[in-house]
């Protein structure tokens, strides 16, 4: 059975003094590769962990966490096989993450902000193509269903919505990691806020929404 969401994992465990991911400003910029000179300004462009509402206790990502969380958030682990061919969302060349987690729920709410060479709606279309894709990573393998949902309304140059599930493993070991991702895209960055849990509970949209129309504007104005 593949692990449960490194999102979950690395935020749940960012209280404690065994991981780096304590509580910092937005301008902490992280990569899911070695830094690139665009992770600074992803940084400063990242919503504070302050502007997370009650019960969500957020922290901003350290470098070393990022190449787990990313992944993570799509389903697909880092270096997985995937089918069909063509379905592995491109790798950002940069960003930053912030993840603020419900510890009562299990659930957390992660803004994530990329640089990316290609519009939103290149990720739209590969959505649609890939309503289920497996992934398989070390003799495991996980199943990712997409369905794509009304675009919220906000002011960017594109924007997308999407609700996943990631099922894992079979019988008393099988786990489902559920998903709703809202996306707006400026220029070449990409603002992404996504609830997760693991359970079949409705996701918290109005907070997710208001994160995500936060993170959007602090974007725009730069």
């Amino acid at each position: 059975m593949l692990a449960l969401g490194a999102v979950a994992a690395l935020a749940l465990a960012g209280c404690s003094s065994d991981v780096s991911g304590t509580p910092a400003p937005s301008g902490q910029g992280a990569s899911p590769t070695p830094v690139a000179a665009g992770d600074a300004d992803l940084g400063a462009l990242l919503l504070d962990p302050s502007q997370f509402p009650a019960p969500y206790d957020a922290i901003v990502l350290p470098p070393q966490a990022i190449a787990q969380a990313l992944p993570d958030l799509t389903g697909i682990p880092a270096g997985a096989e995937v089918s069909p061919a063509g379905c592995k969302p491109a790798d950002p060349a940069s960003a930053a993450l912030v993840v603020g987690t419900d510890n009562a729920n299990r659930a957390t709410i992660s803004i994530e902000l990329t640089t990316v060479a290609d519009p939103l709606s290149t990720r739209e279309e590969q959505l649609k193509t890939c309503t289920e894709v497996r992934a398989t990573k070390s003799g495991a393998t996980s199943t990712i269903r997409s369905t794509i949902t009304p675009a919220p309304p906000i002011g960017a140059d594109d924007t997308l919505a999407v609700k996943q599930t990631v099922s894992s493993g079979s019988g008393a070991d099988s786990v489902t990691q559920s998903m709703l991702t809202l996306m707006a895209q400026v220029e070449q960055t990409r603002i992404s806020a996504t609830y997760m849990s693991f359970d079949d509970s409705a996701p918290d949209a109005a907070t997710l929404d208001e994160l995500f129309t936060a993170a959007v504007q602090k974007v725009k104005a730069g």
